[in-house]
């Protein structure tokens, strides 16, 4: 059940990459506009994440996860039915707020319910919602959008979201709250110098993967590929960011998070750019734009396991509070791309893509200069 909360919290939070074009059209505001949406919920789960953990620290696990499910419910709700983009925009924060409540926690819940040797499994199913998301999810938003609207689509992220939350309630066991940890305490971590050192790469290397994603419909015309080819290029791009994050996993446990970073940021590099020039082109092949989308998800999805063994190693006292960090600087990389991607779209997919496959490039050096914390 935490597992499928953050299927519809990974759904909420991508879906409307699925159907920005009629979304946009819809609210009389260009493409690049419209996908500021994603940056709002990005940028405000980014800040969002550590202060509502300080706040909720005291509150009973099942009551704070069945009231962010219900709060990300009601947000997409009121998402479906924004008369305007300003609306939208409010809707997009508040689904924020629930996400930022139930994402971390659920992780915390379930490794708490299991036996410790059982932990990383426990982990890796509630993780594992997110990525199928976005191989799932998402392709099945751009679907309801076609077949319904996108405000409907919208509605049914909001029924998942209010059934899980039914879910949660009735299968979770009551636990009580944490103790609470102050804000200050939660960013102690900052001080140490591999996490100052390591953490921009969460932030730069999501900025340069990620910044698309919500455009990921135009950008996919740009390529060549027509209305009906969407959904399943999508799901291809899906597959490839799960099959990205299980197999960089297995890596960084064989050869360290160096060496596989530095695969998959020259995997990001090269996909971004050959994007770039085959949009500038005009190269307009089905098959070129089925192996860059699975590529793109691959390599962007390669970077998390990763990071996160980099910055628990980096301090390895203060696992939780890392993670949360990484979180939050995951978010904050997603929204500032996204941020960029849509102020340069209007200038043409060719130009954002190159810009993108540059700060992938960047990715590269910056790994190097911070190579001896691994």
């Amino acid at each position: 059940m935490l597992a499928l909360g953050t299927f519809a919290v990974g759904t909420d939070a991508y879906v409307v990459a699925g159907f920005l074009p009629a979304m946009a059209h819809s609210l009389r505001v260009t493409e690049g506009t419209a996908g500021q949406s994603a940056t709002a919920f990005a940028i405000a789960y980014a800040v969002l994440s550590p202060v509502l953990a300080t706040a909720l620290a005291r509150v009973p696990r099942r009551a704070l996860l069945v009231g962010a499910l219900a709060v990300l419910a009601l947000a997409n709700l009121a998402s479906a039915l924004a008369p305007d983009f300003g609306a939208l925009m409010v809707t997009r924060v508040l689904a924020a707020s629930g996400a930022a409540a139930f994402t971390p926690n659920a992780g915390a819940v379930a490794a708490s319910l299991v036996a410790p040797a059982q932990r990383a499994r426990a982990l890796a199913v509630v993780v594992g919602g997110l990525t199928v998301a976005t191989a799932l999810g998402v392709p099945l938003g751009n679907l309801a959008g076609k077949i319904l609207d996108w405000r409907a689509a919208l509605g049914l992220v909001a029924a998942l979201c209010g059934v899980c939350a039914l879910g949660v309630f009735a299968a979770m066991p009551a636990l009580p709250g944490n103790p609470r940890i102050p804000l200050r305490e939660r960013l102690a971590a900052l001080r140490q110098p591999g996490v100052v050192a390591v953490l921009p790469l969460t932030v730069l290397g999501l900025a340069a993967s990620y910044g698309l994603y919500a455009f990921a419909v135009p950008v996919m015309h740009a390529l060549g590929a027509g209305v009906r080819a969407e959904t399943w290029l999508l799901f291809l791009y899906g597959v490839g960011a799960v099959a990205g994050n299980l197999v960089a996993g297995a890596m960084v446990d064989r050869h360290g998070p160096i060496p596989v970073q530095a695969v998959g940021f020259t995997v990001l590099t090269g996909t971004l750019a050959v994007s770039a020039w085959a949009a500038g082109a005009g190269t307009h092949w089905l098959p070129l734009a089925a192996v860059l989308m699975t590529a793109w998800g691959a390599a962007t999805w390669f970077q998390t396991p990763a990071q996160q063994v980099r910055l628990i190693n980096a301090a390895p006292g203060e696992t939780a509070v890392v993670v949360g960090l990484n979180s939050s600087a995951l978010y904050a990389g997603i929204g500032l791309g996204t941020a960029l991607a849509g102020a340069l779209l209007p200038v043409g997919p060719p130009v954002a893509l190159a810009v993108c496959a540059g700060l992938a490039l960047v990715c590269l050096p910056y790994l190097g200069a911070t190579r001896r914390y691994r």
